[in-house]
């Protein structure tokens, strides 16, 4: 498959009169479609402990306000669109066509897959490895209420678990990239285990949880790799289907398009690797996501 690089350097600057409309249209939307913040009573339209309708269109009035002036401090073109309730019936995951291993099915071994199958509008964000640790990217996409699937390295996360920690205390969830991120066909079935299961101990004595998704370093895996995985309690293995960079973006389908359910790869890089930083990065991701009308989704919330 043809990867295809698009360079975009605009980024322009959201206009104070767009930002205010875009905060009406926002609240009008949410107000008249029923969305509703969690923990809300669905039955009368209010929240436990507050007071009735007017003050929960106040309260989504006040959110909106807010979101649109964290828009406007990141100097994002758009508000980044609101994701759906997660689906109440989970897709079912499948391995990508041609990116099976002998023993797929017959086994149940991880599917690697790209895109989730959703009619949704949605993308998720997944962030690699760990170098990098920013406090401002933290900032940003807590104040923009960004969701995110982080996949960590031992050997760039140990310096700093309490980077991640933070992370994982604002809900984004952690998964296992690999203790050392070694190009897995490479090595033995043992090896791999060691590499993939050896992270799962740490992920779970730092972080409280073995999670049950994976990522191969550079996407690359064999059997092995999956049986490996396996035994280490993973039941996915995401890659991704578009890669963004600080300066451009990189995709894996011909068609240069993001689709529903598309995985965004992107990584904890700053400018000791990048000409910007990780929030020159998101913003990035961003304006183009919600420019083409998608959301970001938590990818966990559809698995």
């Amino acid at each position: 498959m043809r990867v295809v690089v698009q360079n975009d350097k605009s980024r322009a600057r959201i206009p104070k009169v767009a930002l205010r409309c875009a905060a009406a249209a926002l609240a009008s939307a949410a107000l008249v479609s029923g969305c509703s913040a969690t923990g809300s009573d669905s039955a009368t339209g209010t929240a436990p402990g507050h007071g009735g309708p007017a003050d929960s269109r106040a309260r989504l009035a006040a959110e909106h306000a807010r979101l649109v002036a964290a828009a406007r401090h990141w100097n994002l073109d758009e508000v980044p669109l609101r994701p759906p309730a997660p689906p109440a019936a989970k897709p079912k995951i499948t391995a990508r066509a041609g990116f099976e291993v002998d023993g797929q099915e017959e086994e149940n071994l991880p599917p690697v897959f790209t895109t989730v199958p959703t009619r949704q509008k949605v993308v998720f964000l997944t962030i690699d490895d760990g170098a990098e640790k920013d406090p401002a990217f933290l900032r940003m996409m807590s104040d923009l209420k960004i969701p995110y699937t982080a996949f960590l390295s031992n050997y760039l996360v140990k310096d700093d678990y309490g980077y991640f920690r933070r992370m994982q205390s604002e809900g984004h969830t952690l998964n296992n990239h690999t203790l050392t991120h070694p190009y897995l066909p490479g090595l033995s079935y043992e090896e791999q285990k060691d590499e993939i299961c050896g992270m799962q101990a740490v992920m779970e004595r730092q972080f409280g949880k073995a999670p049950t998704v994976f990522r191969p370093p550079y996407g690359n895996y064999n059997g092995d790799t999956l049986r490996a995985a396996k035994s280490c309690g993973i039941k996915y293995a995401p890659i991704w289907d578009e890669e963004v960079f600080v300066d451009h973006w990189e995709y894996r389908e011909d068609d240069r398009n993001l689709h529903s359910g598309d995985i965004v790869l992107t990584h904890f890089r700053g400018r000791s690797d990048w000409d910007g930083t990780m929030v020159d990065d998101m913003r990035r991701f961003l304006n183009k996501v919600t420019r083409e009308g998608y959301a970001v989704a938590r990818l966990e919330d559809y698995l």
